[in-house]
């Protein structure tokens, strides 16, 4: 039987906590309504709908980095890594828009989740206990009901290939867990302004290139409507304070409290599909839904004094790590440097 504590809810903390998270999640369904809307108007460029968003991430942070001109406490290599991969994951989700709905997208990107746990057990070192692990098989399960309804329902899921639509979203969701984690590690031992003008300047280099090799042509030959060009407008300021809000509610909350937010923007999917696009769900979905619900609530209760303890050993292994490889670096260039 799962517990909670709700005096220990009852805190300043937490309490905004869940109001970036629901803002977070309201941004998440509007970012997935527009490309959905997007994607009905048959523009293909999903690189170009993310592009806006780093660089508006690398005007305003880059130009906050410029005034304080801080120390950098992160190689830019790794940044660059990170920013490709957020890029490859925004076009495989996009891209799924136009195969799948998007009601099968928002509850596909659970599979971020045990993707999470994984990568967080084999290189951050983290131990979970057997809830959180059942958590995740439960989630997993309302992930293949999703598949399965598209499926069973293919001519009502609104996409051409609903399975196609799947696999992108699930690979999408997978370089999705890369990112997190690696931004989890990044703003709480780094720096988070650091870490959204690196994202933003590499993202938008990265989303450069290729557009220029992907998507020159389909925007050249593009009809673009008044509409159309709100919706992509309607992205940059959308994108912009959906990454700005997940580091801040990581750095402050932890990737918990993000994953239960989240939870909500499948409720808010499904809602727009019914009464915006007047679809009929499958009975499937709402059997995903509840189980897929059950699931994160699941992942997502912690034994909070174990786990704080735990993560904060964690993070201050990798401290350390990052330290010494910068310091034997710094040694090594003093020794070449010296004079024999």
């Amino acid at each position: 039987m799962v517990c909670f504590n709700f005096n220990k809810m009852k805190t300043k903390k937490t309490l905004i906590g869940l109001g970036l998270g629901q803002i977070i999640s309201l941004l998440s369904t509007f970012i997935a309504f527009t490309a959905s809307e997007i994607a009905r108007k048959g523009i293909n460029a999903p690189t170009t709908q993310s592009f806006m968003g780093y660089l508006s991430l690398a005007i305003v942070y880059g130009g906050i980095m410029l005034y304080r001109r801080p120390a950098i406490k992160v190689k830019w290599y790794n940044y660059l890594l990170l920013a490709f991969v957020d890029v490859e994951a925004n076009f495989l989700v996009v891209k799924a828009f136009q195969n799948t709905s998007m009601t099968s997208i928002m509850l596909l990107d659970c599979w971020a989740i045990p993707c999470v746990l994984i990568l967080t057990r084999v290189f951050l070192k983290t131990k979970y206990r057997m809830m959180k692990i059942s958590g995740v098989v439960i989630c997993f399960l309302g992930v293949v009901m999703v598949v399965f309804s598209d499926v069973h329902s293919g001519d009502r899921a609104g996409g051409s290939n609903p399975v196609k639509g799947d696999l992108l979203v699930l690979a999408g969701a997978t370089l999705y867990a890369v990112c997190n984690v690696s931004e989890e590690f990044l703003v709480k031992n780094a720096d988070m302004i650091e870490l959204l003008a690196f994202l933003g300047i590499f993202g938008a280099i990265v989303g450069a290139v290729q557009i220029s090799i992907l998507e020159r042509g389909v925007l050249k030959a593009t009809h673009w409507p008044t509409e159309a060009i709100l919706l992509y407008l309607g992205l940059a300021p959308a994108l912009f304070l959906y990454y700005s809000l997940v580091a801040v509610l990581i750095q402050t909350n932890g990737a918990t409290m993000f994953n239960l937010s989240l939870l909500t923007s499948d409720m808010w999917a499904v809602l727009i599909r019914i009464f915006a696009y007047h679809e009929k769900v499958d009975w499937l979905y709402y059997l995903a839904f509840a189980t897929t619900a059950i699931g994160l609530i699941i992942y997502s209760t912690k034994e909070k004094d174990q786990e704080e303890q735990r993560d904060g050993e964690v993070a201050s292994e990798q401290r350390k790590k990052v330290l010494d490889a910068e310091d034997g670096e710094s040694l090594r260039d003093s020794l070449i440097g010296a004079p024999t």
